[in-house]
């Protein structure tokens, strides 16, 4: 296979971008539809998302790009010639009214709530973002909906078709994060811009530091397109600045909603969290933009509420949200971003975060909605459920040490696959790491959960040694022997056998067969199986990885996999 083949997933979802269809992240119009079309023949929906993952770059394949990583700037020229010929044209994409949005944390949410915004508008809205949670086709939504089944099968096969008969010897081409170098970035004429929290994250490629972050994220600023971004540290937004001003592209900073809210009724949010209010008062200001610069036809400047004070950043206009943007912001859904999802006596608190910013908001959200629970009216105990993974260049240790305020019972791990074996799930396979790669990190979770345990009980001790990891099928993982300190931490080989464990049964909704053999012989397993089938209530946070809530909820909401 060559290496275009291997690496033309990004192509496959932006090539497919037309003045009919949908673009990074948010576009609207006025005459956006999507034309049912005859299917390609024998070929089911099924079948294109394997193909689609047999594009994944390997495992292999990618640390040998690692080490050979070229100029940055040759992935966009790449993704032009993706686009040549995909039968479009950068120029096709200049005709969309794109609003493009990139960030650390929030770029989805904000995206989110911007796009139920304009469809309570009436507009018809199309949205690209990623990754997915459950179906590959959730990337690319009209009208808030992922495209149907039969229009992605139809537009990923007359896109690989087209792919294959031109096929030649390309450069890599990166995916999903957003910024300077970003496929995404091939978006030449958007309407606004808008930067969501900047945070430390996918450093390997992004930079070490938030302020280089900072530099890539201002990559998206165009000359004379209004940017908008929310309050950030100081040496963020400092960069935020200069990139503006180096290309004449003016940059606002976003009032809070607070402000926004002086003098009306507060407003109501479709998701909750503390930190979703900055996400909204980003949203605002970005569908605001939007709207105004369509009524001028493209020209107009944003009017300052307030010139420079914050490093010589103007504050964005501080307007009353209309009855759209009330109702917009009150009806956005964006599944696995602060998602509780209420089964019986289990309670499932579901959030992707994957940064040390959002995991800090995750936990007070968490916190908050614990204490605002109603008590259950059963005489057993309530018990605490930590399942996390976490993946990438990303550090457990520090991801693990900001959730031990939550006072766990039972702190699980596992990998983001939901059975042991993905082969009939095409849409959550991945052939970037391998099975004993995903494991072994599992226990190395388990491991600096085990530490920050035995550093709360005595900060003298030392950490326990190394376990031995089971097979690479083994259905638990533990450490061997365990130790006192650490008997609340499990390691599980997929979700599936991780929630089956936790419920014990009890999820109305998710009631898989009969727990496979093995499911507790481990001693912690055991003993935890009892608690957990006699506890009046068991509260369940999922995070570390959007990637697990997505295996989670495909398997707790099974219509999502319709």
């Amino acid at each position: 296979m060559s290496r275009a083949r291997n690496h033309l997933r990004a192509a496959l979802f932006l090539a497919a971008a037309s003045a009919r269809g949908v673009t990074t992240q948010v576009a609207a119009q006025r005459g956006l539809s999507a034309w049912p079309v005859p299917q390609e023949p024998s070929m089911e929906y099924q079948d294109a998302v394997r193909m689609l993952n047999t594009l994944q770059t390997n495992a292999g394949y990618l640390e040998q790009v690692k080490r050979q990583r070229g100029d940055p700037q040759t992935q966009l020229e790449a993704m032009e010639l993706y686009l040549a010929r995909s039968g479009l044209q950068v120029e096709d994409l200049d005709r969309l009214n794109i609003i493009h949005v990139t960030g650390t944390k929030g770029k989805g949410s904000t995206c989110a709530f911007t796009e139920c915004i304009l469809r309570s508008y009436g507009l018809k809205t199309g949205f690209f973002s990623s990754p997915h949670l459950v179906q590959v086709r959730e990337r690319i939504r009209i009208n808030g909906q992922p495209i149907s089944p039969e229009l992605f099968t139809k537009y990923f096969w007359r896109l690989y078709h087209r792919l294959e008969e031109t096929k030649v010897d390309l450069a890599v081409v990166e995916v999903g994060i957003g910024g300077a170098y970003d496929c995404t970035n091939i978006i030449r004429k958007p309407v606004v811009c808008g930067v969501s929290s900047l945070g430390i994250d996918h450093t390997s490629l992004l930079g070490d530091t938030v302020e280089k972050i900072a530099w890539q994220k201002g990559g998206i600023f165009k000359q004379g397109v209004p940017a908008f971004t929310v309050l950030q540290p100081e040496g963020p937004l400092a960069v935020l600045r200069d990139r503006a001003q180096q290309i004449s592209c003016p940059l606002y900073l976003c009032p809070t909603l607070e402000a926004l809210e002086e003098g009306g009724p507060p407003l109501a949010l479709g998701l909750d969290g503390e930190h979703q209010r900055s996400n909204a008062a980003l949203a605002l200001q970005l569908a605001h933009c939007w709207l105004q610069r369509q009524d001028r036809h493209g020209a107009g400047e944003v009017k300052a509420s307030r010139p420079g004070l914050l490093w010589q950043l103007p504050l964005a206009p501080v307007f009353q949200p209309t009855s759209h943007m009330r109702l917009g912001l009150r009806n956005t859904e964006w599944l696995g971003r602060t998602q509780v999802l209420r089964r019986g006596p289990l309670t499932w608190y579901l959030d992707g975060a994957h940064t040390p910013s959002s995991v800090q908001a995750c936990v007070r959200w968490f916190r908050q909605a614990l204490q605002g629970r109603e008590r259950p009216s059963g005489s057993g105990p309530e018990v605490r459920v930590l399942l996390f993974n976490a993946t990438g260049d990303r550090d457990p240790a520090a991801l693990l040490k900001l959730l031990q305020p939550c006072q766990f019972d039972y702190a699980v791990f596992c990998p983001n696959l939901t059975e042991v074996s993905s082969t009939g799930n095409a849409d959550q396979q991945n052939f970037t790491v391998t099975l004993d790669q995903v494991l072994l990190r599992c226990l190395e979770h388990q491991q600096h959960w085990n530490h920050l345990d035995e550093e709360q009980a005595s900060p003298d001790l030392w950490s326990a040694p190394s376990p031995e990891p089971g097979g690479p099928t083994s259905l638990l993982l533990a450490p061997h022997p365990p130790h006192t300190c650490s008997a609340s931490s499990l390691v599980f080989s997929c979700i599936s056998h991780a929630l089956q464990w936790i419920s014990q049964g009890r999820d109305p909704v998710f009631q898989p067969p009969t727990p496979p053999k093995g499911l507790l012989t481990h001693p912690v397993a055991h003993s935890g199986a009892s608690v957990l089938h006699e506890a009046a209530a068991i509260h369940v946070l999922v995070t570390g990885s959007l990637h697990l809530v997505g295996g989670v909820l495909k398997l707790l909401e099974p219509a999502l996999s319709q």
